[in-house]
């Protein structure tokens, strides 16, 4: 064998290994996945833009009148339906075609202050997501699974570890969703006793009705 030959064997095995290698990061947490490469890289510039115009005053909207009667269901875009949940008004909105259509109340993470940055800090992340899947919940009736962590979530967890706001060994975290709550706990919401380790979490009544709207793609604004 020549030595040239040995060299490219050396060098495909050397990238074989660090592909593999890369993945096991990725998988753990400790690195983006290459999908969201070029994203990252591009820095603040690519930062999503926000979808909502949020409703005005305190309040929730409809919140005493079901979907079904708002709307012809039959007839719905699911495509037009998109979420906006206000953090510090604990509110939901769905919205149809960029207007409001009905709000829920809600509760976060225990940690409810602040943009989620780590594993573990037991915040609900800001920005915006999709719903990348849709299941029942054993424990909390439904799950809508959310796609934390983003581009933009990356570059936010990264740029934490260059400034010392976070380990260096932190992860970025991941399972975000929007789910009900244990059965017969209502008083969570009611009380306002944000309980979860990021999620957002609603009366179990509410999230049913939710999940019957939405689908994966849908749009989900988060804001502080």
């Amino acid at each position: 064998m020549k030595l040239s030959t040995k060299r490219l064997l050396f060098v495909g095995i050397f990238l074989l290994a660090c592909v593999g290698l890369y993945g096991v990061f990725s998988k753990l947490g400790l690195v983006f996945s290459l999908t969201h490469f070029p994203e990252v890289l591009c820095g603040e510039k690519c930062a999503p833009k926000g979808l909502h115009q949020p409703p005005v005053g305190d309040g929730l909207i409809n919140g005493d009148q079901a979907i079904a009667t708002l709307m012809n269901l039959s007839t719905l875009d699911s495509e037009k339906i998109t979420l906006l949940i206000e953090k510090s008004k604990f509110r939901l909105t769905v919205y149809y075609d960029q207007k409001p259509l009905k709000s829920y109340p809600v509760v976060l993470g225990s940690a409810p202050t602040g943009d989620k940055l780590r594993e573990g800090d037991r915040k609900t992340p800001e920005g915006l997501f999709q719903i990348q899947d849709k299941y029942p919940h054993p424990s909390w009736s439904k799950f809508l699974w959310i796609n934390y962590p983003t581009a933009d979530s990356w570059r936010k967890h990264l740029d934490a570890k260059r400034q010392g706001k976070i380990k260096v060994s932190d992860t970025v975290g991941s399972e975000i969703g929007i789910h009900g709550v244990p059965v017969g706990s209502n008083h969570l919401v009611d009380q306002r006793q944000n309980w979860t380790w990021g999620c957002i979490s609603l009366k179990n009544q509410d999230v049913d009705e939710l999940y019957g709207v939405v689908s994966k793609g849908t749009w989900i604004e988060i804001l502080p």
